[in-house]
């Protein structure tokens, strides 16, 4: 059996020789395109194939044929997954579109010479194929080829098959990588576009208009975040990302488009966490003449229509839950969700000091820029003590006035709103109103929120007179609802993080600033490139530290006895688990082994710095024998190190990070 790259077999040195180097597959990948091309058959000059038939089909089509028969005759095409080469005949593995199927290639059927082609072909090459169907002895049902055409050829090989791809920062970096070699990737990306499928034929049936408003805007509303700004080169003037289509589409009701959708991309420049990224997918939708409770019936049905249809259950689980989306969910006003888990009656207070040393007693401490209100103290105990323990569809009602600028007052109390929110499993996945239309009152709650953001909050709505000016034309009574489908397919699919259910998710570039970009320029080129890690793919770019734009902390003048500084404990901990602290755009939590058999929980504000999923499995420093502080009401037992210096003005933070051969516990002095 001839013994190569592309055997599935592992490759064993011989006589004690190394086996080679990633660089040196690359190498060798080049210097066969090279060869190709010499001989006037580069790959690259192919522009079709006329592929007709696909792996799963052929596989669910087939039927043996009578004795003496062949099965029937196929082309093909796709990505060679594997190969096993034995002499005059190999087996290889084709995948497309569709998933996998094996092929049998034989020197007799396909010739000599593309025989000895074939042979070197590489795992990722991609194939174009010729053959009839049949089954192995061993049951297969395989392709027997009679011939085989190189289409394109991959330079760069794969990770290699044991292992996989499996570390999440490259798999999202590297979702191309991803989806060839984690095949049910691609089932959660086919479940996100059934449900936008689905989505729109559930409004469209209903008599609703899909419509495209502005993604740049010269005001940012709609929601309370804080936008992305750009500069429009021609009219000289700063505009903003759109952080919601809200505004837009209520002026289109106000024109008389009755029922009115927009699905489109958001963009806002807040934290990342597991449930957020700095753009994502909403859809929002109004409806002339409807209130919040016919939105609550719309977002109901929606879910629960697509779960039956896409994953044909109600059932389904999702952060180690079971969330049941049966139809005739629960619907609770904010008041009743306090009372219920939290123990106070906010319905039974009416003063505003009251409320809020209410909210104090059972540890909730109101935004340092959110006035002193009954409304305000209502939200900061639902915000910190109630919606963590919604785990099965829940419709929460009647929210503040106050954290609703945009919505219509309840009739029965002028302190709340029509307004609800939807839960499942701890997280927001809807956001509902009757729509605001006083123009007047309007005015009033704008003004409200430019108070706030004067008091530091830049997160609340602007003024938009052009929107004032609009409903001063008349807007009938309207519902409207906003449902973020990213959280939606991640209750769909199972999935821990938004990044899982976004096919390129933001991240950190590996490399950045003028020093990273000469080293890129200067670097040798691809085949020559430094060894990778065993995963097979490329190590990433390290950023190269810029000296002369370096400022550093002067060195402490003041003396500390010895004594005294023996008495930190430094120890190195191993991170088991790292996650965004929920309500905080700074903090991370580590759950670290510490050598003591106790996991250790320490809080950073690093978030900036780092994602979770870059630091499980790292090794750190901690000081291990602080006492501990509570931080987002969680108790932080220790301190973890970095390095800090600024960077032409901007604060640049590092976690110290050791060894991971130092076993946990390891004591420094």
């Amino acid at each position: 059996m001839e013994q190569n790259e592309n055997t599935t077999n592992a490759r064993q040195p011989e006589n004690g020789a190394a086996e080679p180097s990633y660089s040196e597959l690359v190498a060798v990948r080049r210097e066969k395109l090279a060869a190709l091309q010499q001989a006037g058959q580069d790959p690259f000059e192919r522009t079709s194939w006329p592929q007709s038939d696909y792996a799963q089909p052929v596989k669910d089509a087939f039927v043996d044929p009578a004795e003496g028969e062949h099965g029937p005759a196929v082309c093909m095409a796709g990505r060679m997954m594997s190969k096993r080469v034995m002499g005059k005949a190999s087996f290889a593995d084709l995948r497309d579109c569709t998933g996998r199927i094996q092929l049998y290639v034989r020197r007799e059927d396909v010739g000599v010479d593309e025989y000895q082609a074939f042979k070197k072909f590489d795992i990722g090459d991609i194939v174009g194929v010729r053959g009839f169907v049949f089954r192995t002895k061993m049951g297969e049902i395989s392709v027997h080829v009679t011939e085989i055409v190189l289409l394109s050829k991959s330079l760069l090989p794969l990770p290699e098959k044991f292992h996989g791809l499996k570390d999440q920062e490259t798999r999202y970096r590297q979702r191309y990588v991803d989806l060839i070699m984690n095949p049910e990737v691609r089932k959660t990306f086919e479940v996100r576009s059934g449900f936008i499928r689905y989505m729109r034929r559930y409004l469209d049936e209903r008599g609703y208009m899909e419509v495209e408003t502005p993604v740049l805007n010269t005001i940012a509303g709609g929601a309370a975040a804080r936008p992305f700004i750009t500069h429009h080169n021609t009219l000289d003037i700063d505009m903003y990302m759109r952080i919601a289509t809200e505004l837009p589409l209520k002026r289109l009701i106000i024109g008389g488009i009755d029922r009115v959708y927009e699905i489109g991309r958001i963009f806002r420049n807040e934290g990342m966490d597991p449930k957020h990224n700095p753009e994502f997918t909403t859809v929002e939708l109004y409806q002339a003449y409807a209130d919040f409770h016919t939105m609550m019936d719309i977002a109901e049905g929606i879910l629960s229509g697509a779960a039956k249809e896409l994953l044909g259950t109600y059932q389904v689980q999702w952060q180690g839950e079971t969330i049941d989306l049966t139809p005739g969910w629960r619907r609770l006003t904010m008041v009743d969700a306090v009372k219920e888990y939290a123990g106070v009656d906010f319905g039974a207070i009416t003063d505003d000091a009251e409320a809020v040393a209410a909210a104090k007693a059972i540890g909730v401490e109101l935004a340092d820029a959110a006035e002193k209100t009954w409304g305000n103290a209502l939200y900061a105990c639902f915000d910190q003590k109630v919606e963590e323990k919604l785990v099965q569809p829940t419709f929460i009602t009647m929210y503040p006035v106050e954290v609703s600028p945009l919505t219509k007052r309840s009739p029965k109390d002028k302190r709340l709103t029509e307004r609800f929110e939807l839960f499942i499993c701890h997280s927001e996945l809807a956001n509902a109103y009757s729509e605001l239309n006083d123009p007047i009152d309007q005015r009033l709650r704008f003004q409200k929120q430019v108070e706030q953001r004067e008091r530091g909050d830049d997160e609340t709505e602007m003024m938009d007179e052009d929107f004032l000016t609009a409903l001063e034309y008349g807007m009938p009574p309207t519902g409207g609802m906003g449902m973020g489908i990213d959280r939606c397919v991640m209750m769909l699919t199972n999935s821990s993080t938004i990044r899982e259910v976004i096919l390129f998710p933001t991240m950190k570039p590996l490399g950045t600033g003028e020093a990273a970009k000469k080293e890129t320029e200067a670097a040798p080129a691809p085949a020559a490139a430094p060894a990778a890690p065993t995963a097979g793919i490329p190590a990433p770019a390290i950023d190269t530290l810029d000296l002369s734009k370096v400022e550093i902390e002067p060195l402490f003048q003041d003396m500390v006895d010895f004594e005294t500084f023996s008495r930190s404990d430094f120890r190195t901990v191993k991170v088991t688990k790292c996650w965004a602290v929920p309500k905080s755009k700074k903090l991370l939590a580590f759950e670290l082994n510490d050598g003591s058999g106790t996991p250790r929980v320490i809080l950073s504000g690093i978030h900036e710095y780092y994602e979770p999923e870059q630091l499980v499995g790292r090794t750190l420093v901690a000081i291990t024998n602080l006492p501990p502080r509570k931080m987002m009401g969680i108790d932080s037992c220790g301190m973890l190190i970095s390095a800090v210096h600024s960077e032409q003005g901007e604060e640049r933070l590092n976690l110290l990070m050791l060894d991971d051969r130092i076993p946990a516990g390891a004591k420094l002095y």
